[in-house]
Parts: structure tokens; C-alpha cells; sequence
């Protein structure tokens, strides 16, 4: 445990008292957030991404750690460890250091080289590795021999060769000299399979690529596995063979005897038979998992803008499901998104029942007095808002709103759905889902795989254990940032809470409508199998609105309800006083009330709760429209400019939706007037943008957008090629990855 927490300090540049508590803490069972919420004093004031962190590589060493224990129990059994080779294991400080040294030791199968050794080569092999200037031949003469299968003298060396190869192959030194090469000098390459053209064609800027393994970014990385994946392109790692093999030479070849002569062909053969394969397999993992975090992340931080985007509030809504031929489906929602209704209309064509539907609304909206209209993005999306505007009086007086389904469908026919609308079809249930969209984003979107939100890149391609934990640890960060209403909240939702689950979110749930709603925190306590550690993680990221105790509707921890009660009673005052006076707050002074268990820190974001307890940290909701006229493909001119929603952030550029029925792309060469590297440090999710127009292509579906002031001022920063403006998931890139391809060469 020592040697875990000193490297990791080392690794993240932090106090060793800051490692070791955290650890302790995770292992004990706390979570991330209440870590860096609640216990800052003993974390030295860590936030999510450094605890993230010192979890994540906890788990990687004490998974090195336990290979190191395989290996030393291995060669143990062998009757083969030496202190010596202990101490070498046991000091490695990565999984390939552990395996370079093991692999001499590592069971094989029946090899060259283990023929060889059969065959009673082993001694020549010796004598020729000595590189002395003895005659290789005269030396092979006596172990020919047809009763061994050494028919003459250069089977007999073949033999001997073999087996040196091996030991090179085997040499820590050079694998790791070799490892480094090809991380500095790797260079990527791919071709098409030979009949593979045509049916592989969405990969043709792959067809005959290379690259340095060192600049290649991770979605085009991501992309040439695709496609290899797929059966249509071969690909290779490894440095130019002229910088490789006289590495090799300058560690093994002595001199330029005739002994040498051998022993560099052994050295030609180690490198491409055995240790290419070997380094070139070892870098494509690592590569494959760098590409896998850095995708990862771009998801992860798209999850976090979309769960976080402003809510609507409480309010009540009508929410349409557009479409053409089987109609809208429109829910009425009451404030707390419950159905009070269900309907169709069908405004558009092949109807075009305008007044049927237009009086339909109308009732609705006066009926239930909705107060906001929310309609998906889908199919027939801009028509019905066009319909709506136009033909829906009350929709003058009441906002109407645009709302991103992508994974409403999924939700729908999903087992959560079916049980809270066992007898509605899935079309309601979707509409259902995109009005509790407007009303509150996360509280509805953590009910769908983040995988189904549509904001990935390359999701289906990386690791999935790890784009699990990655997004799970998002949706957990966004949900006990903003807090959780215990009385009005989804099992869903309260399952990410920090110590809750799903088991306990079901009995908080069966508990609530068996017993009525939680009347203060500490009746949380009465749900089965909610035991004091679990309160002590939740509680302050559980409200309860309207309690007694003012508190329990804040941030504040219940563990600190005494010492405010205290700073109420020091400034001869009450709690509600506390809360709603800001001089009163001035006068506390802070260093009074520290302690070993409370700090500064804690008494910080204490002070910062009373000035605004409950308060929610997202946004306030904007209304945004899109361009009036402005329907379809068909209605774009080149330098128009429009506004539009980022719907999704990759690391070459931005999608953005300017409502008509097709995302366009704003490459990261036109997400700004200056240099972008990293394109999430320009937009986000959810953010509205204001873009310019630069190319249609009706045929192929394809939208090219700039952020730019004045993108054409520079005519050679048009882009060339047309781009791929589907969303990033497919990998049919090829247009825009030419355009990289021009600009790597």
C-alpha cells in the first residue's frame, strides 16, 4: 500500500497525507463526490478529476502489483528466482517492464528455438554469440547429424541462429530501446485489402495513408482500426527498418568477424520474426487505449454540457412528437411532469388537417394552462414549429421550444417506461420524454444510456468497460452537483446519488408512495436497508423542499446543522435570520469555528450555501429559435448566417444543428478566428452559436459551417474537400480526413 501511494504521489505531484486519506476513504466506501464535497479538510481540498484520478491509478497498480505476484510465483515454481531477479520485478514500475523481464522465464510453446535446443544446438549458439574469429562452419561441422535432422552445415547454423535470435528477442535492453523507437518513430500505415475497393470506399482517404504514430489524433486512429476491424484496410506500426535494425547492431555485433556475420543474421531474423510483431502488437494496444481516453473524455465532457444544459422549471408543458404521415403525438405535462393527457394531430402532410389540429392546441393550451411548448427535433421538426407559429394563436403568449430527442426512442420501449406507462405506447412515452426534456434535462436524461444520447465519438470502438465508468462517473458528478428533490425524483435519478444505487432508489421509491412524501432528511433513514454510512454519503445531496428545517432544503451537510445553529446563537439571532440576512453573514468569523474536523474550506462553502441555499447551479433557461424561412438543405445559400445549437464536440471540429433536419460541421479549422487545438475549449454542447454558411452538398447531405467573423476574407481557408456531416459515430469521414491528410503532409 506504501509503494502505491508514494508512486502516486509522485505520478500526480501531490502530498502523500492527501493520497493516503482519499484511498483510505474510497476504499471505506465514500464516493467521489462526497470526497470532494464533504470531506475537503481531509483530502486537502482534492476536486473530482484529482480523486478520479488517484482511484483510477490505484486500480492500475494494484493490478501491476498482482501480475508482479503471478510472475514471482511462476518463476518460483521453476526453481529459477534469484534476490536478485525479486528485487528486479519488484522495483518494475509498468506492466511492460514486468513483462520484459519475465518473458526468458514464460512457458512457450514448441519454438525455433526450442527445437533447436532439442537438437543439442544450444553450445554452437554459445560459441557463435562469442562473435570470436573462428570459422562458423569448422565450429557447425560436428553437430551435423542425420539422426538429429541436422542434415549439414547450414541447418546446423540455422539452428544456432535460431536460438540467438531468441535470446535477443528475449533482452530487456533491446525491447526497451526498441519500445522507445517505435513510440518516437512509429510510423501508421494502411492499405486497401486487394478486391476491397469499392465495398470499403467510405475508407478510401485510408487506402494508401501513413502517418507518425506520434501526431495521428485519436478519432482518425479510432477510424483505421474501423476500418481494419471491418475487412477493408491492412494496418501496420513500426519505425522506418533502417533506424531498427543497427540499434540492434550497436548492442549485439561485437566486431565484423565471420562469428558476427551470424550473429547479425540472427539479429535481422529477431527483429522481424520476433520482436516487431512483438513491440508493433504492444504499441497498438497503447495507442488504441490513448485513443480510447482521449475519446472518452470528448464524451464525457459533451455528457456533462448536455446534463447540465438550463432547465425550463416547473412549469406546465405541451410536447409534441413531430411527424409526417402518422402524425404528432402531444402530451400535456402538469409542473411536475406527470401525463394529465395524450393525443395526435396531423398538421402536416399527407393530411394537412391545419384546423383540426390547430383547435386541438388551442383547447389543450387553455385547458391544462400550459405554459411552454416543447417539440422534438426530429422528423418534421421544423414543420410543426412552422405550423405551430402560424396557426396556434395561444403559441404568441407562450414560449415554444426545440428540444434534442436523440435516445427519447430508446427510452421509450425501455423496461423503466414500460412500468411507469404500462398501458402507453411507445410514441407517447416519447413524447412524454421530450417535454420532461424542457422541464428538467438531467432529471429526464439520466434514464437513457448515455451511449443513446448521440454526443460520442467512435463510442461503439473503444473500450467499453472503460466508456462505462468514464460516463457513469459524469452522470454521478452532474446529478449530486445540482442535487436531488428525494420527494419528487425518478429511481433513476436518485440511484446516481452519492451512496444510494439502484436497491436503495427502489425502496426510497416503494417507501415514498407507501408512506407519503420524506417530511425532513432524517426520515430518509427509515428506508430499508439505509444505514448510517449510506446517510452520512447522501444526505447533503439530497433536498427535501418545504421542511421544517430550512437546512435540509441546501447543500448543507446535516452534520453541520449544529454548528450553524451555533453561529446563529453566537450572533443572537435565529437560523432563518442567518439565511436571509447578509450583514448577519458578514459577521461570522470563521476562524472561530474551526476545528480538527472543520476548516476553512467547509466553512466556505457553508457561508456560500446560506447566501443562496437550494440554489441550482445550471444556467438560467434562454428561449432559442431557429432562422424563420429556413426549413430544409434546400433553403441554404452560401454565407448565409444562422443561429444554431452544438449538438456534439469531436476533436475536429463542432456539430451544429441550424434546424434543418441535418447537423453541419464546423472543423476545427473554423471554430475561430484563431489557432484551436482543442475544440471543447471553444464550444459546447448545448451552447448557441451563431454560424456562416460555407458549403451545400444536397446530394451527399453535407453542411459546412463556420464560427469565423469573416470565414471567406482568407479564400485558403475554405476548406477544400467536402466534409462528413452525419453525426461522428459512423466513421464516414473520408472527405474531411483527406483534408487532414493535406494538412499532416
Amino acid at each position: 500500500m506504501d509503494s502505491i501511494i508514494n508512486r502516486i504521489t509522485q505520478n500526480l505531484g501531490l502530498r502523500t497525507q492527501q493520497v493516503a486519506a482519499t484511498l483510505q476513504l474510497l476504499d471505506e466506501g465514500a464516493t467521489i463526490p462526497f470526497l470532494a464535497r464533504y470531506r475537503k479538510e481531509v483530502t486537502g481540498s482534492l476536486d473530482e478529476v484529482q480523486i478520479t484520478q488517484i482511484r483510477d491509478q490505484a486500480s492500475q497498480l494494484r493490478e501491476l502489483d498482482k501480475r508482479k505476484e503471478s510472475v514471482l510465483k511462476s518463476i518460483d515454481e521453476q526453481g529459477k528466482l534469484t534476490d536478485a531477479l525479486r528485487k528486479q520485478i519488484e522495483q518494475a514500475n509498468t506492466m511492460a517492464q514486468v513483462e520484459d523481464i519475465y518473458l526468458p522465464y514464460k512457458p512457450k510453446r514448441r519454438t525455433k528455438a526450442t527445437i533447436a535446443r532439442e537438437k543439442g544446438l544450444e553450445p554452437l549458439a554459445q560459441q557463435l554469440f562469442e562473435q570470436t574469429n573462428f570459422d562458423p562452419e569448422q565450429m557447425a561441422k560436428p553437430y551435423v547429424s542425420s539422426e538429429k535432422e541436422i542434415n549439414s552445415v547450414e541447418d546446423a547454423l540455422q539452428g544456432a541462429r535460431d536460438i540467438i535470435a531468441e535470446w535477443i528477442s528475449e533482452d530487456q535492453a533491446a525491447r526497451e530501446a526498441l519500445r522507445k523507437l517505435f513510440r518516437k518513430e512509429g510510423i501508421i500505415k494502411t492499405k486497401v485489402l486487394k478486391g476491397k475497393e469499392s465495398e470499403g470506399h467510405k475508407f478510401r482517404d485510408y487506402f494508401e495513408w501513413e502517418e507518425p504514430v506520434t501526431k495521428v489524433p485519436s478519432h482518425r486512429l479510432l477510424a483505421m482500426r474501423r476500418g481494419e476491424k471491418e475487412g477493408f484496410l491492412s494496418l501496420s506500426i513500426a519505425p522506418p527498418e533502417e533506424k531498427a535494425l543497427p540499434l540492434l547492431e550497436r548492442q549485439f555485433l561485437k566486431n565484423n568477424s565471420p562469428s558476427s556475420q551470424q550473429v547479425k543474421l540472427a539479429l535481422a531474423d529477431a527483429y522481424k520474426r520476433l520482436l516487431r510483431p512483438s513491440l508493433e502488437t504492444e504499441i497498438r494496444l497503447e495507442t488504441k487505449k490513448q485513443a480510447d481516453a482521449e475519446a472518452i473524455q470528448v464524451f464525457s465532457e459533451n455528457l456533462r454540457e448536455l446534463l447540465l444544459a438550463a432547465p425550463l422549471g416547473e412549469k406546465n408543458i405541451l410536447a409534441l412528437d413531430p411527424g409526417f404521415r402518422t402524425g404528432c403525438k402531444v402530451v400535456c405535462l402538469d409542473r411536475q411532469g406527470q401525463l394529465l393527457h395524450h393525443t395526435a394531430i396531423y398538421p402536416n402532410p399527407p393530411q394537412n388537417q391545419h384546423q383540426q389540429a390547430a383547435a386541438t392546441l388551442e383547447h389543450l393550451c387553455q385547458k391544462y394552462r400550459i405554459e411552454a411548448i416543447a417539440i422534438g427535433n426530429g422528423t418534421a421538426s421544423r414543420e410543426t414549429e412552422q405550423f405551430v407559429a402560424s396557426h396556434v394563436k395561444a403559441a404568441s403568449q407562450i414560449p415554444v421550444s426545440v428540444v434534442i430527442e436523440s435516445g427519447a426512442s430508446i427510452y421509450s420501449a425501455s423496461e423503466e417506461a414500460r412500468a411507469e406507462f404500462p398501458d402507453k405506447d411507445v410514441t407517447v412515452r416519447g413524447a412524454v420524454s421530450i417535454g420532461r426534456r424542457l422541464l428538467d434535462p438531467l432529471a429526464e436524461l439520466v434514464k437513457i444510456d448515455p451511449k443513446s444520447i448521440g454526443v460520442g465519438q467512435y463510442q461503439h470502438d473503444v473500450d467499453q468497460n472503460a466508456l462505462k465508468q468514464g460516463l457513469e462517473d459524469t452522470v454521478v458528478s452532474c446529478v449530486n452537483k445540482v442535487g436531488v428533490d428525494v420527494n419528487t425524483a425518478s429511481q433513476q435519478l436518485l440511484s446516481y446519488v452519492s451512496g444510494i444505487g439502484p436497491v436503495l432508489a427502489r425502496n426510497m421509491v416503494n417507501y415514498r408512495n407507501e408512506n407519503g412524501p420524506f417530511p425532513d432528511r432524517k426520515s430518509v433513514k427509515n428506508v430499508a436497508r439505509l444505514g448510517d454510512k449510506v446517510f452520512e454519503q447522501a444526505a447533503g445531496f439530497l433536498r427535501i423542499r418545504g421542511a421544517k428545517n430550512l437546512l435540509d432544503n441546501s447543500a448543507v451537510h446535516p452534520e453541520r446543522y449544529g454548528l450553524i445553529k451555533q453561529m446563529a446563537k453566537d450572533l443572537n439571532s435565529q437560523l432563518e435570520d442567518l439565511l436571509g440576512k447578509s450583514d448577519l453573514r458578514k459577521m461570522i468569523n470563521l476562524q472561530k469555528y474551526t476545528s480538527d474536523d472543520v476548516g476553512l474550506p467547509t466553512l466556505q462553502d457553508i457561508l456560500e450555501e446560506l447566501d443562496k441555499p437550494g440554489r441550482d447551479p445550471r444556467e438560467s433557461f434562454e428561449l432559442f429559435q431557429f432562422q424563420e424561412g429556413v426549413n430544409s438543405m434546400e433553403d441554404l445559400k452560401v454565407g448565409m448566417k444562422l443561429p444554431g445549437i452544438v449538438t456534439n464536440v469531436t476533436n475536429f471540429g463542432a456539430f451544429v444543428d441550424v434546424g434543418v433536419h441535418q447537423d453541419g460541421l464546423v472543423h476545427i479549422s473554423h471554430l475561430a478566428d484563431h489557432f484551436v487545438k482543442d475544440p471543447t475549449q471553444v464550444v459546447k454542447v448545448q451552447q448557441k452559436v451563431q454560424v456562416t454558411v460555407l458549403e451545400v452538398d444536397i446530394p451527399r447531405k453535407r453542411i459546412s459551417l463556420s464560427l469565423k467573423k469573416d470565414p471567406f476574407a482568407n479564400p485558403a481557408s475554405k476548406p477544400k474537400p467536402r466534409h462528413e456531416s452525419r453525426k461522428p459515430d459512423n466513421g464516414n469521414f473520408s472527405d474531411q480526413l483527406q483534408q487532414l491528410k493535406n494538412k499532416f503532409r
